[in-house]
């Protein structure tokens, strides 16, 4: 598999200027995402007549198809690039024909660029986690990090919490063997770092830990929970969650009563859609303008829920 580096090749012939174009979400529950209407309010501010739909598998007729039959569905659909969410980050990359180097590093692909008859993948959400967890750092500690979720969006968003000052960093997840594949391939990308996967967590280490990130789909509207009690953390550590809908999960909601620092997954959801946004067009994303509009977005759903319950 060839490396690609899309930053390269920004504004030369691998991306045309299409006055109308289209794109789309592929994941299984994605009915709350915001990222569709990120894109087409980015597209509208420059000139661009963005349409951006969704390949939901969890509804028909999406409804079981594979992750090559959802690609080639969106070629046959006009879509020149796609967003690709849980559960298909990793699995979608046996059907591309290349990868950026963040995506071949990461073995984790969030956008995939239809090119001249070819599928490129690119990551990210490795860019938009950074991003958004710089903004929130501020003074606090990151020396020692737990983070729950070895998948896809793990991947990023591990290697990201590396670059950002965690030198000790423990991947809990159930599936030990994806834990530990994630470490291995950390381990050479960053191998002045103390890496431990782990198929549970331990109550002793948890109390050492500066801060929690959960990098799973739990605390979505599709799959409620909570990864952690924090109750069970030190004073003064924070928790970071990426889920965004709902944008308060009920880990963050728990960490907020526990007087823990807490950071949302709508900073890396902007970020990653800004990143996502110059890949597909070519141009520059506004980051300020995407978060006047997820906010924009957020208040509009609130609203509905509230009177659906009326």
């Amino acid at each position: 598999m060839l490396r690609f580096d899309w930053r390269r090749k920004r504004d030369t012939t691998w991306r045309k200027e299409q006055p109308n174009m289209k794109a789309a979400l592929i994941g299984q529950g994605i009915a709350g995402s915001m990222t569709p209407e990120m894109h087409e309010a980015e597209g509208r501010a420059q000139g661009i007549d963005l349409s951006y739909g969704r390949i939901d598998t969890a509804k028909d007729p999406f409804r079981g198809m594979s992750v090559a039959d959802l690609l080639h569905y969106s070629v046959d659909l006009g879509c020149v690039a796609v967003n690709v969410t849980h559960p298909f980050k990793t699995s979608v990359i046996d059907h591309l024909d290349e990868l950026s180097r963040t995506a071949e590093e990461l073995q984790a692909v969030n956008s995939v660029v239809f090119c001249d008859g070819r599928m490129v993948g690119h990551n990210t959400d490795y860019i938009g986690f950074h991003s958004a967890f710089g903004d929130f750092l501020g003074s606090s500690k990151t020396e020692t990090v737990l983070m729950f979720g070895a998948g896809g969006a793990g991947s990023a968003v591990s290697l990201a919490l590396l670059d950002s000052g965690a030198r000790n960093l423990e991947i809990v997840d159930p599936d030990f063997h994806r834990a530990q594949a994630l470490v291995s391939r950390l381990k050479v990308l960053r191998p002045y770092a103390v890496l431990q996967a782990s198929p549970s967590i331990s109550l002793d280490r948890v109390k050492l830990v500066d801060g929690v990130v959960n990098a799973t789909p739990l605390g979505m509207d599709k799959y409620p929970g909570s990864v952690i009690e924090p109750s069970l953390l030190r004073p003064g550590a924070w928790v970071a969650d990426i889920v965004y809908f709902p944008l308060e999960t009920s880990l963050l909601s728990s960490a907020r009563t526990t007087g823990l620092r807490v950071m949302n997954g709508a900073g890396m959801a902007v970020h990653q859609a800004a990143a996502s946004f110059e890949i597909f067009t070519g141009r520059i994303a506004s980051i300020s303008r995407l978060q006047s509009v997820f906010a924009s977005l957020r208040q509009q759903r609130m609203r509905d829920v509230r009177g659906a319950t009326v």
